[in-house]
């Protein structure tokens, strides 16, 4: 199992940032790193997604499961097709005071190649394509929240 995490403190509540983040659909108008969000089924709280971003000139691209929980606030997602199926990633919300929050997105990721596995899934996928792509994510959230972006 390989965990990838990446951390940000934002100067904002919890309940800004969620929403943010939450809103899937909104994250090629807010991110340039991502090419496109296509919203396939919804029921609910959870939401089936097709996700595509580009990490330099690499196009990158993926489908999974989310599930929004504005209470906690806490978004999950499960990786359905694309390479990176059967990963679980999640975003956490924690408060550090009422105007500060800390956001962490964590990947979990059992990689599954015939060759090099742990090598590649460590080293290529994890440490330059999830790294990479959740970095730019966390340091543009952090510009959108603090500038009062909803």
């Amino acid at each position: 199992m390989i965990t990838t995490e990446n951390r940000i403190d934002i100067a904002a509540s919890a309940a800004t940032i969620y929403r943010l983040a939450s809103a899937t659909e909104r994250w090629p108008e807010l991110l340039p790193h991502y090419r496109y969000v296509r919203v396939l089924a919804q029921n609910g709280p959870a939401r089936t997604v097709e996700m595509a971003a580009r990490h330099g000139f690499v196009p990158l691209r993926w489908t999974a499961e989310q599930t929004n929980d504005p209470l906690r606030p806490h978004i999950a997602f499960h990786h359905v097709k694309g390479p990176t199926r059967g990963m679980e990633v999640e975003w956490i919300f924690t408060p550090l005071d009422s105007a500060n929050t800390r956001v962490q997105i964590v990947h979990r990721l059992a990689f599954r190649f015939p060759i090099a596995a742990e090598f590649f899934g460590k080293y290529v996928v994890s440490d330059i394509f999830i790294h990479g792509v959740a970095n730019k994510t966390l340091a543009r959230m952090k510009q959108l929240a603090e500038a009062g972006a909803v």
